[in-house]
């Protein structure tokens, strides 16, 4: 019986590399992996599956962040912004006279 060098993974006699990992398979040779355990091997698929959860659940709090930073800032950007009523330009919110054409924006 024929096992990978790698992870252990039982090789068909004709592999040249092992199917699972990809390493190159030593014919002749003996290894000092053994072959995965079907406990083992339940384990790991269930570390798998909760970590997959883990990563979905991660997934859409970092969308939900994002969008709720995308609106604070589109938010954050129309409340400080004030067009000149001559010429259009964007102004700060807090701004006496625009910044392009010089014009009064807002009476004091």
């Amino acid at each position: 019986m024929v096992y990978c060098s790698n992870c252990g993974e039982k090789l068909p006699e004709t592999a040249n590399f092992c199917p699972k990992c990809g390493v190159k398979a030593f014919k002749n040779v003996e290894t000092a992996a053994q072959p995965v355990s079907t406990e083992l091997k339940d384990a790991f698929n269930k570390m798998s599956q909760e970590l997959e959860k883990a990563f979905e659940i991660a997934a859409k709090e970092i969308s939900a962040a994002f969008q709720t930073v995308s609106e604070n800032i589109k938010s954050s950007l129309q409340r400080e912004l004030l067009a000149c009523p001559s010429c259009g330009a964007k102004n700060p919110s807090d701004a006496v006279f625009c910044h392009k054409c010089g014009k009064r924006i807002k009476s004091e």
